[in-house]
């Protein structure tokens, strides 16, 4: 199945948008539409990264379920390859 075809959980344009805002120092900053949807893009990709990951290192350490101490395990060299 194609990833486009896929349907799942997606962030909330309006979440992301609020949590873009609250990081800016600047009260007079604004954000497109566009850079929203692409930042909700991002979001949804590095967290089916970081579940992938999170399973392949449990898979690696002969676990069934992946838990914290997995993500724990990947989550530098998730946070460098974004």
């Amino acid at each position: 199945m194609r990833m486009e075809q896929r349907e799942g959980a997606r962030f909330k344009k309006e979440l992301v948008s609020k949590l873009l805002y609250f990081y800016f120092k600047d009260q007079k900053t604004k954000v497109s539409s566009d850079a929203v949807t692409i930042m909700c893009e991002m979001l949804k990709i590095f967290v089916i990264e970081a579940a992938a990951r999170t399973a392949r290192q449990a898979s690696n350490e002969d676990s069934t379920t992946g838990d914290i101490e997995h993500f724990e395990k990947v989550l530098p060299q998730l946070l460098l390859d974004f």
